[in-house]
């Protein structure tokens, strides 16, 4: 069973990391997600899940407005053919359904398949914005216990500066 939002924060609180959650209707895209959270300070971010063909996956974690230039961005990372995984992985791995994907899902990824990916950009931001594991709510968290939380889920996070699209 993925864990739950209340696991998560239970989680958070037992690593000492301060958060703040706020409930709003469900979003499925960045505009829909602007529309419910621009008042909440701190880097707002989206989230791509990718697979390429030889099966290897990523969690990119950037800025909300940041245009990731996929075609660029596989060589950074030594990956071929980049395509968005399939809800059903999506589920598997993370335990996320499409539009709640964020680097809190890395809760359940217990055998720490997915390559974690942030945006240099997106870390220079106190404060970061994520769903909890549902996307009608955001957690607010600092950048810094954003690395300790992925760290403590067993993941080496790269922060790389993504290329993006013209």
């Amino acid at each position: 069973m993925p864990a739950t939002p209340e696991e998560l924060f239970e989680r958070l609180d037992v690593l000492g990391i301060a958060h703040e959650t706020h409930h709003h209707a469900q979003v499925f895209t960045v505009e829909e997600a602007q529309a419910q959270t621009d008042h909440i300070p701190g880097g707002h971010c989206k989230n791509l899940f990718l697979k390429d063909k030889t099966g290897d996956l990523y969690l990119v974690v950037c800025l909300q407005e940041t245009a990731v230039d996929l075609k660029a961005f596989r060589p950074l990372v030594g990956a071929k053919n980049l395509s968005f995984g399939k809800p059903e992985l999506l589920f598997e791995i993370l335990g996320v359904e499409p539009g709640s994907v964020t680097p809190f899902s890395l809760i359940n990824d217990k055998k720490q398949a997915v390559r974690v990916i942030l945006e240099k950009r997106m870390m220079d931001h106190d404060l970061l914005n994520y769903h909890p594991l549902k996307n009608s709510m955001t957690t607010q968290i600092t950048s810094a216990d954003l690395l300790k939380f992925i760290c403590a889920c067993g993941h080496e996070p790269r922060l790389l500066e993504l290329p993006e699209r013209a």
